[in-house]
């Protein structure tokens, strides 16, 4: 489905983005992703890869600086790029109120001006070779906001918009950008919650369950796979229907 293709994953040592990895190595791409602090858990994913030619990078999403090292590393070995997932993010709850700016702008710089940094670089190099699909993971929350996460709300709906527009600039080009819009996943972040909470939860999912990491990641190994080729612009709910548009 996808071999040969080189594609980068940021964020892809842990959850959903671990996933992400595993899925398009076994579907027969070359896999470069980035961790951020923990190169241990990063090294334990990248052995257990099938194929070969897959990379590991140190790299701050949030850090222009940062991504431009990361790139010309893995720029020495890859002269071009198949695929870009921009899965990297963290969120910083709280009240509006309460909610410090700090706090604000690191989510912000993070989630989407790290969804920026990295999509320009690389669709740079895509539009010389006049092919290419961008994913960028967003949120069921930059769909509906969610009380107590303005800012994690405010950076997933922000990279809608920014990916819709690279989009329209980019499809002339053989460069297509579309968006994955997990909802609640199951991951060590939902095993934490009550019973009583998780059951509040599937009340609003019409399919009552929560979603694997795995759904997340067959719906971005679609969108660059070849599969897609006539789908541009768009964002894919992965949430069991709790949002509908």
């Amino acid at each position: 489905m996808l071999s040969g293709k080189k594609i980068l994953v940021t964020g892809g040592s842990r959850g959903i983005g671990a996933e992400i990895v595993k899925s398009l190595a076994e579907a027969g791409a070359q896999v470069a992703f980035t961790y951020s602090s923990n190169q241990a858990s990063a090294q334990k994913i990248l052995e257990t890869l099938p194929g070969q030619g897959h990379r590991i990078l140190a790299m701050n999403v949030a850090d222009e600086a940062s991504v431009n090292n990361a790139l010309e590393t893995l720029m020495t070995d890859w002269k071009e790029f198949d695929g870009l997932v921009n899965n990297a993010g963290i969120t910083k709850d709280g009240l509006l109120m309460r909610m410090k700016s700090e706090d604000f702008d690191s989510v912000i710089n993070t989630n989407l001006k790290g969804t920026f940094y990295l999509t320009k670089a690389i669709t740079k190099i895509m539009m010389k070779a006049r092919k290419g699909s961008v994913v960028q993971i967003t949120s069921v929350i930059g769909q509906t906001g969610n009380a107590g996460q303005a800012n994690y709300a405010a950076s997933k709906a922000g990279v809608v918009a920014f990916s819709k527009s690279v989009a329209l600039e980019l499809g002339s080009r053989g460069v297509r950008v579309n968006c994955v819009a997990p909802g609640f996943i199951e991951t060590d972040m939902t095993e934490v919650l009550s019973d009583d909470v998780k059951q509040k939860i599937m009340d609003k999912i019409p399919l009552q369950r929560m979603g694997s990491s795995k759904d997340v990641a067959d719906a971005v190994k679609f969108l660059l796979s070849d599969q897609s080729a006539y789908i541009t612009g768009h964002t894919l709910s992965v949430n069991g229907g709790m949002f509908m548009e």
